[in-house]
């Protein structure tokens, strides 16, 4: 594929960020794209491997090699329509997804690995930019109807691929816009939400109805849409947030990461936010090292927050991976994000063992560096270093630990419907009945079933949870899986 020696002439170049300086001023996107000729060069690295993992690495299993290809030799078009042959929204994915395609890019075992990533964000402007993106309307209709609940990257792909497949889709969303974390857990200036908008507009034009702030179990029963509908898909998020059970958690100024986030993405799209909960002049922890930490870091700094502290449980990983002992799965290894480079300290094996404060709120952050050894079967556990106890000042500090399970209270209680050992709603992927529940006619998908995962998983499990649900309406389907 691409240029045959392309990866042995062509070194890699990707996009590159505005200065710290100006990026943190603004909400906006930051990444300067690379010009049509430059990422013609890059699909030129693509090597003819002969069993591309990359696809593979890909859980939506794009079809990376021929896009590549198709970019090298000028052919946009019909790169984006093999883009969106596996991939509804790679607008989201080319600028959130962590690209576990390129970690397992065979040129990735002994040199840098093709720029996938870029190239798939590439491809889809340039589709929306010419006017090439629009509604895919159904020959036939079905006469068949299907809620969807939950208008996140799952709910949305589902939603869309029901439509096309003619059937009569209502998309339920709790907010009062449609995205779930896409719109109110990514900041705008990872993604703008323009993008979802354009996209919603594609789908209504499709077909789909949207029903925002219905909130599932709360002021819309359950038992309504098993009566108006032929069939009920469950694709809200993995929202029950991983607490800090600690002496003082209750002081004022401790918060999850999403009674933070939303409430800046609601400013930013003009909406008038009482109470909002601000980092400006403050000096802010954030517990947790992942994507939801890194959010709330940029956040932060973009408020005008005095310092940002980061603390991870774990400990630090090494600056490099051991390719030949984990290429082509997804490595573990040191990633600085862009907020970590806008300006935080991060501090890694570290635990809280108390929050200090006066009047009912917070001043100060007691914690302990951590050891991890393993106990006598073996297991990795936890010691806290003798005298490495430390107080740092703060004013806020923003809990992002990750999500356990969904919330069970309201719609999965009214629905009854089975759980797994973690707390997801159970829904197996093999063998028949794939994403069926335990109650006739609802399925499950995204991180209501799976738990806490990547945008392009949900991608994927919206797209596969559709063609079982088309499947069991019509008997069969032609959508793809």
């Amino acid at each position: 594929m691409g240029k045959i020696t392309g990866f042995m002439e062509i070194a890699r170049k990707d996009r590159g960020y505005a200065p710290v300086t100006e990026r943190v001023k603004v909400y906006k996107e930051f990444v300067r794209p690379l010009g049509d000729l430059e990422m013609s060069q890059q699909g030129a690295r693509c090597m003819d491997c002969g069993i591309p993992f990359c696809q593979t690495g890909c859980p939506v299993n794009n079809i990376i090699p021929d896009w590549n290809d198709l970019v090298y030799r000028g052919n946009w078009r019909e790169a984006l329509e093999i883009l969106h042959s596996t991939n509804n929204f790679p607008e989201f994915t080319g600028r959130v997804c962590p690209a576990p395609c390129e970690a397992a890019c065979v040129l990735n075992i002994n040199n840098d690995p093709v720029a996938i990533k870029s190239i798939e964000q590439a491809i889809v402007d340039k589709g929306w930019a010419e006017g090439w993106i629009g509604p895919q309307l159904a020959a036939v209709k079905t006469g068949k109807k299907v809620a969807v609940v939950g208008s996140g990257p799952a709910g949305m792909s589902c939603a869309q691929q029901l439509a096309r497949a003619g059937h009569a889709v209502t998309l339920f969303e709790k907010a009062d816009r449609i995205g779930g974390l896409l719109r109110y857990g990514i900041p705008d200036f990872k993604m703008e939400k323009t993008l979802i908008d354009k996209r919603c507009e594609q789908m209504a034009a499709e077909g789909v109805t949207f029903a925002v702030n219905s909130h599932v179990g709360v002021n819309l029963p359950a038992a309504k849409l098993l009566a108006d509908f032929d069939a009920v898909v469950l694709t809200g998020g993995s929202e029950k947030p991983r607490d800090l059970p600690v002496p003082g958690r209750e002081l004022s100024g401790v918060h999850f990461a999403m009674d933070f986030l939303p409430l800046q993405n609601k400013k930013v799209a003009g909406d008038k936010v009482a109470n909002q909960i601000l980092a400006t002049g403050k000096h802010v922890i954030v517990i947790g090292g992942g994507d939801t930490g890194s959010d709330c870091i940029g956040t932060s700094i973009r408020q005008g927050a005095k310092s940002v502290m980061n603390f991870e449980l774990l400990p630090q990983p090494p600056d490099q991976e051991d390719k030949p002992l984990t290429w082509p799965y997804w490595p573990m290894k040191l990633r600085t994000s862009s907020s970590h480079e806008e300006g935080a300290q991060r501090d890694f094996a570290v635990t809280t063992k108390s929050l200090q404060g006066k009047n009912g709120k917070i001043e100060s952050l007691t914690a302990c560096k951590v050891e991890w050894v393993k106990d006598a079967k073996g297991a990795m556990s936890m010691k806290e270093v003798p005298g490495s106890e430390f107080t740092l000042p703060a004013d806020l500090v923003l809990l992002a630990m990750g999500y356990v399970h969904p919330v069970h209270e309201g719609m999965i209680t009214e629905l009854g419907v089975a759980k797994d050992a973690r707390g997801n709603v159970k829904a197996t992927t093999d063998g028949a009945g794939c994403y069926a529940t335990s109650v006739p006619k609802v399925f499950a998908a995204g991180d209501m079933r799976r738990g806490q995962s990547l945008v392009v998983w949900a991608i994927r499990e919206g797209r596969q949870a559709a063609r079982e649900v088309d499947a069991f309406l019509m008997g069969a389907s032609d959508l793809p899986r």
